[in-house]
């Protein structure tokens, strides 16, 4: 199950995906990694969907990643008497602790951090932006504000703070709950929603003790004003355009998503680029030319991974979804502009011989026009390292831990497998030609370029570059 291009395809799971033929379908449309959103998905449902995934992952015998993708604080507004209330722009409208049904002047806020933190002149987005009040008065029990834009509001609609530094942490009770069942599931990745700080991420870190990865989701504002402390803290990073959207000028996204896939690229930690991205494919078969562009735009950026939502979890053309991502990815990839894209964005190479490593490596298969790096990676840093130089040629990522494998499934570039680590020299040459004959990178009497760490077995001892000819038997020779 050798895919075609290096951008990886994450697919949210979801009622119209949900069953084992259909992820399956899925899978060989082109999908590497699969999202489940905790926000829809109990506990039953997460295990039974890990459950499939891990079956088909043992018939396909390649690694499949997992990421749970935590709701994060949901906060919303309390119910009116009559469901609804229409609202004119300039008008007072206030916010408060009172549980009462809401009426043309007030409605219940259940959220007292809100009503204690939020300032006046700072801005409250109800029902994704379509409302917006701006907070005049505070008394720390409710919040007067005056509608600016917007007529209408109804029950349990979301809140939105773009101007307010909440003094909470992105963990609720709901999302210790549900970080506890996937870590026991055995997920690979953990998505965390509306990271503020880089201190949101301690909570769920300190949970997971490396069970699984953590990814934040950049979709506050806050979060894009501390983004170098987050890339440091997180082992990958999501450009949640949809909420990043709405708490921001929606001019802005397309700039944001670049400064955050480039910076990711330079930290060596993976991205991914989520949202709307083939919206049109929920309800039509085909996506707008404009959506194909934007993911095209992601694809030669150099993102790790594109990820599709409800067009994969509710939409009526989940794998048709995926397969179109797939030819859009592969297309791309091929374009003759798509190489010198890729190379003007690469970065000096960090003073460790892992990154001195994975810059030689890259340099003499590119000229040497060798077929494929193979890499071994015992943690996943050294595939990691290895990603982020870009090259123009496969890497193979060799690893002993299976959940290594499965966590580089949403790596850039990265074909993984499962193997042995070597035990010496001559097994690390021979492995290594075996494998990349075996899944189809190298042809005898081509040559791949190995790298490995001495002594064997040692996570992090990169160290150790090789050229080898793959033989006829696809036994290798130096």
């Amino acid at each position: 199950m050798r895919r075609s291009r290096k951008v990886k395809i994450l697919a949210t799971l979801g009622p119209a995906s949900d069953d084992a033929a259909t992820i399956r379908r899925l899978f060989e449309a082109g999908a590497d990694v699969f999202r489940i959103n905790m926000s829809h998905a109990d506990h039953d449902t997460m295990r039974r969907l890990v459950g499939v995934i891990r079956g088909i992952e043992a018939e396909a015998e390649r690694p499949i990643g997992i990421l749970a993708d935590l709701q994060g604080p949901k906060l919303r507004v309390g119910k009116f008497a009559k469901g609804a209330v229409e609202l004119k722009p300039g008008q007072i409208f206030t916010l408060d602790d009172d549980p009462a049904p809401g009426t043309t002047k007030r409605v219940n806020l259940p959220h007292p951090e809100i009503l204690r933190s939020v300032r006046p002149g700072e801005r409250l987005l109800i029902d994704d932006g379509k409302l917006q009040l701006r907070c005049e008065e505070t008394d720390g029990a409710s919040l007067r504000c005056v509608v600016v834009s917007g007529t209408k509001i109804s029950d349990r609609k979301g809140v939105s703070l773009p101007d307010t530094d909440l003094p909470v942490g992105a963990l609720t009770e709901k999302d210790r709950r549900d970080l506890d069942a996937a870590l026991a599931a055995g997920v690979d990745w953990i998505a965390l929603s509306f990271i503020q700080r880089p201190e949101d991420l301690a909570e769920a870190r300190k949970v997971a003790r490396g069970r699984a990865l953590l990814m934040a989701k950049i979709e506050k504002p806050q979060a894009v004003l501390r983004l170098p402390e987050i890339i440091e803290l997180s082992d990958a990073l999501m450009v949640a355009r949809g909420d990043l959207g709405v708490e921001m000028p929606i001019e802005a996204v397309p700039g944001i998503q670049k400064q955050i896939t480039r910076a990711c690229r330079r930290a060596g930690k993976p991205v991914v680029v989520a949202t709307q991205m083939l919206e049109s494919m929920i309800s039509a078969p085909v996506p707008t030319r404009a959506e194909v562009s934007d993911v095209s735009i992601a694809v030669f950026e150099g993102a790790d991974a594109i990820m599709l939502s409800a067009e994969s979890a509710a939409g009526q053309y989940p794998v048709e979804a995926v397969a179109m991502m797939n030819r859009i990815a592969v297309q791309v990839e091929r374009d003759p502009t798509y190489p010198s894209i890729i190379n003007a964005q690469r970065t000096e190479p960090e003073a460790t011989s892992a990154d001195a490593i994975s810059l030689a490596s890259r340099q003499i298969a590119e000229t040497l026009k060798l077929s494929a790096i193979v890499t071994y990676t015992s943690s996943g840093a050294t595939g990691l390292r290895a990603a982020r130089e870009r090259p123009l040629l496969p890497i193979v990522a060799l690893s002993p831990v299976v959940e290594t494998a499965r966590r580089l499934s949403l790596v850039w570039g990265t074909h993984c497998v499962v193997s042995e680590d070597a035990h010496d020299s001559e097994d690390m040459v021979d492995r290594a030609c075996r494998i990349a004959f075996r899944e189809g990178f190298a042809a005898p009497g081509e040559r791949v370029i190995i790298t490995a760490g001495v002594p064997f077995g040692t996570p992090g001892a990169t160290n150790m570059l090789r050229i080898a000819y793959v033989g006829s038997d696809g036994q290798g020779g130096v």
